[in-house]
């Protein structure tokens, strides 16, 4: 198998050559390089020592903030490549690094304490591609699959456990299954990661084309550090709007949504307070009123366990108070939900409820479709001209007040809340001289 190398990377695979070592392009390169996809990054690793790939490279620009961990980066055009010295593991005592590492001379060691067979895989122009662990198979199967014994893989560093899902989600692979047994064994390994490497891996895995099947299959791995799943899990909902418990209907909204971290993440959440929201009325139908404030509070607090920065927490929790709004289709209420969610988030959350009435009974699905799209065009009318519907975009503001002798803040901030009322409303027109009229009458009536 040819592998079309870039050019940088071929010539620092060469000149450590030249110099009597070996030096492979390695890892997540090659393997999407076998798959016909584009690799964002190209790693290299080599027989040399640090210390001798320092010598052979005699170049100034080096970074060596990983010489301890056998790591020299290089610069070529901007470009910066990362050059690693074969190497085994030592002894792992937090579930995530090992203790030591040792550099030896042998590509198969190296590429033997690897997480997964379709990421042991290396290959230079010289020897093609070298394949100690059946990763192309593997490929070709759609499998992923623990090089060695799994146990000791998710042992060693918990995240793999996370890494598997991602993959399996973004690549449409199956795991194999003594790695899908370990990572169900294992999934309280997971309690001794970092909030911040969970999320990471989180987000690649609901943000993955085929999600559906990994957030099934793996509901209890979730469960390890969202716990409030559980309950989301095999909880039926007993109303005619669903088909699926809760749980499933989520997953399926997961699966429909655009891909992006706030547009998952808000899918992900977005019914997390149904279990705790759940009634049911004298025909025994089951309604979860309040579902939604409460459920962007409970994510809110989710989303700050797992570290997710505060931009990203303020848009899904906005998406999921809002996700269950029906207001009836007239210019008037479209515009007042533009003013609460802002127009910036208007489509946002109109993917979210396209994507939660396509996770739900299938027989009401298209008039719920035909009901956001009639929002959506009234929304595409009214904003035509760059209108927000928001005090920032009024064209009057707290300065002409103050030019008109109204200098109390509330008094100021009471007037343009009157004023803006009135251009939802379709009271007022958003122009300047009629705002200015009518601030006028109301600071007539208050003399």
């Amino acid at each position: 198998m040819k592998i079309k190398i870039p050019e940088n990377v071929n010539r620092i695979i060469e000149k450590i050559q030249s110099a009597g070592f070996e030096a492979y392009a390695v890892g997540g390169c090659i393997r999407d390089s076998v798959m016909g996809l584009v690799p964002h990054d190209w790693d290299i690793c080599t027989s040399a020592m640090p210390e001798e790939t320092l010598a052979v490279l005699n170049k100034t620009n080096i970074i060596t903030n990983g010489l301890k961990h056998g790591t020299v980066t290089v610069k070529f055009d901007d470009e910066l490549y990362e050059i690693t010295t074969f190497r085994i593991d030592g002894v792992y005592n937090d579930n995530r690094r090992p203790e030591s590492v040792t550099f030896v001379r042998s590509l198969r060691e190296d590429l033997a304490r690897r997480d997964f067979t379709v990421n042991a895989l290396a290959y230079n122009n010289d020897k093609g591609l070298c394949d100690f662990f059946g990763g192309v198979e593997d490929i070709e199967n759609h499998i992923i699959r623990c090089v060695g014994e799994p146990d000791k893989r998710f042992r060693e560093d918990g995240l793999r456990i996370l890494r598997a899902l991602r993959f399996a989600a973004r690549l449409g692979f199956s795991v194999e299954k003594e790695t899908a047994a370990a990572i169900h064994r294992n999934a309280e390994l997971l309690r001794n990661i970092s909030a911040e490497r969970i999320s990471n891996e989180l987000v690649g895995i609901i943000d993955g084309e085929y999600v559906e099947k990994i957030l099934l299959e793996y509901a209890d791995v979730l469960c390890v550090f969202i716990p409030e799943i559980r309950k989301m899990t095999g909880f039926e909902q007993h109303n005619p709007h669903h088909i699926y418990d809760i749980w499933t209907h989520t997953v399926k909204v997961v699966s429909h949504s655009p891909h992006g971290k706030i547009s998952r993440l808000a899918a992900l959440f977005h019914d997390i307070s149904k279990p705790e929201c759940y009634s049911t009325d004298e025909k025994g139908i089951g309604h979860f009123h309040g579902h939604p404030e409460r459920g962007a509070e409970k994510a809110r607090n989710i989303m700050k366990r797992l570290k997710i920065d505060n931009k990203t927490m303020d848009k899904v929790c906005l998406l999921i108070k809002f996700h269950d709004v029906r207001p009836e289709v007239n210019p008037r209420n479209v515009r007042r939900l533009i003013s609460r969610v802002g127009a910036e988030n208007f489509n946002s959350l109109m993917q979210l409820k396209a994507a939660d009435a396509m996770g739900q009974n299938p027989d009401l699905l298209n008039e719920k479709l035909d009901y956001i799209e009639r929002l959506e065009k009234i929304f595409e009318e009214q904003t035509a001209d760059g209108q927000q519907f928001n005090l920032k975009t009024l064209r009057i503001n707290g300065r002409d007040l103050i030019d008109m002798g109204i200098t109390d803040g509330k008094t100021i901030g009471r007037i343009l809340g009157y004023l803006l009322d009135g251009v939802i409303n379709g009271d007022l027109k958003n122009e300047h001289h009629e705002l200015m009229n009518s601030a006028k009458k109301c600071i007539d009536k208050q003399k």
